[in-house]
């Protein structure tokens, strides 16, 4: 299939199953506007592959994703409609990715963070590199931990857990995220796309109707759980942008 999204995310056909590499490397994949887009919709582009059993997802580069572009969050201060559009976009990812048929495995090969830690966590399966790590740093900057966070993160891990880390947003490395419910193994980082590659064409052998169903019946409690606390959590973060806390750090970072 002809791929819409290229350069932004690469999508390889490996047999059935499909690699796809957020391709931002020099912004350690840092999502822009048109990243942020592409990444709401191209579950719906492979789930149109008729030939696609299961689904690889990783970064290019050092990183799986940096999260936000502070840039970004510079223009979102004044420009509501945008900033409405890409909160709209936040839920469409998570919605999008619970609800995708195809199982998913993310190969998380360096920091995944904001953003880039959500997409790990909506995967079925999670790969991380030793060296990786996992952080949401919305608190940090100001911002409500709406597009996953706040949501999300209390599914896979006690709400003690889950809290501490969001309220300080301190790295979670690979090691940690395994013990606390994050990742489902940890391997060496020279091994990390060969063996989740590996995993993702043994899922692509499964009954293709048996695993989706499962996997669609499984993630009924995800879809359940975040209802209501998802529109919540984007309502205040839609705020959070106009507090001088958040507009102090972002001016403070841009001038560095």
């Amino acid at each position: 299939m002809e791929n819409p999204f290229a350069p932004l995310i690469l999508i390889e056909e490996r047999g059935p199953v499909r690699l796809v590499t957020l391709n931002r490397p020099e912004a350690l994949n840092a999502a822009n506007p048109e990243l942020h887009r592409a990444v709401a919709r191209v579950w719906s582009h492979l789930a149109d592959d008729k030939d696609a059993r299961a689904v690889v997802v990783t970064g290019a580069g050092r990183a799986f994703s940096a999260g936000g572009d502070m840039d970004l969050f510079k223009a979102l201060q004044s420009d509501h409609p945008t900033r409405q559009r890409l909160l709209d976009e936040a839920a469409e990812i998570l919605h999008n990715m619970a609800r995708f048929p195809l199982p998913v495995v993310a190969a998380v090969n360096g920091p995944a963070v904001g953003l880039g830690a959500n997409i790990a966590l909506l995967a079925d399966i999670v790969f991380m590199a030793e060296s990786s790590y996992l952080c949401d740093p919305h608190v940090t900057v100001g911002l409500t931990a709406a597009d996953g966070g706040a949501p999300i993160w209390p599914l896979f891990t006690s709400l003690l857990r889950a809290k501490e880390y969001l309220f300080t947003g301190d790295k979670i490395p690979a090691r940690t995220a395994l013990e606390m419910g994050f990742a489902t193994r940890v391997v060496a980082d020279d091994e990390l796309l060969d063996q989740a590659l590996a995993f993702a064409q043994r899922l692509a052998q499964q009954p293709p109707q048996a695993i989706q169903s499962t996997k669609r019946a499984v993630n009924m409690h995800l879809t359940r759980a975040v209802a209501g606390v998802l529109e919540y959590a984007l309502s205040e973060e839609f705020k959070s942008f106009d507090t001088p806390e958040h507009q102090a750090v972002v001016a403070k970072f841009l001038g560095k």
